[in-house]
């Protein structure tokens, strides 16, 4: 819930990443598009959106480039149609996962982005926003460290409302 993008409590959440990778063949690949996956249901379940439309809209901007962002952060992003404002998730991994990192780290932290499809200098502000959280040394190590879902929450929205002011 900032200027920028929606935010919901249901939209932050940890995620076993070893199990879902397990679930399908052992390339790191598979376990990138397991992340995916989950990231676009997360997505469909908290802002009622079509998950098969979501992924696909996912995985078309990852195939432009990875969206590994470096230091074990994605930021996995794209536009859609159905959107009237941007909306985001984050998901931390328990068991950090290849991702075609610009860096070659694997990531344990996916902060998703989707924006209406014209919402272009919005679209652009509102990853601007969220890649100086990422980077910040503590915020990264905060979130690697909170003991649940609420605790992410409630460190991501103190400190995005508080750059919003």
């Amino acid at each position: 819930m900032t200027a920028l993008f929606t935010l919901l409590p249901e939209a932050v959440g940890t995620v076993r990443a070893a199990t879902m990778a397990a679930a399908g063949s052992a390339s790191a690949g598979d376990g990138k598009r397991a992340i995916l996956a989950q990231l676009a249901e997360r997505f469909s379940n908290v802002y009622g959106l079509d998950n098969a439309a979501v992924l696909e809209r996912i995985e078309e901007r990852e195939r432009l480039g990875s969206t590994g962002f470096g230091r074990g952060v994605a930021i996995p992003h794209a536009r859609m149609g159905t959107l009237s404002r941007p909306v985001a998730a984050f998901l931390r991994l328990d068991t950090p996962v290849a991702f075609d990192a610009a860096d070659g780290m694997p990531v344990d932290l996916v902060f998703g982005l989707l924006s209406p499809e014209q919402a272009g200098a919005t679209h652009l502000h509102a990853l601007a926003a969220i890649s100086r959280l990422m980077r910040d040394e503590r915020m990264h190590a905060a979130l690697s460290e909170a003991p649940d879902a609420e605790a992410l929450y409630g460190l991501l929205v103190n400190v995005i409302d508080r750059d919003a002011a």
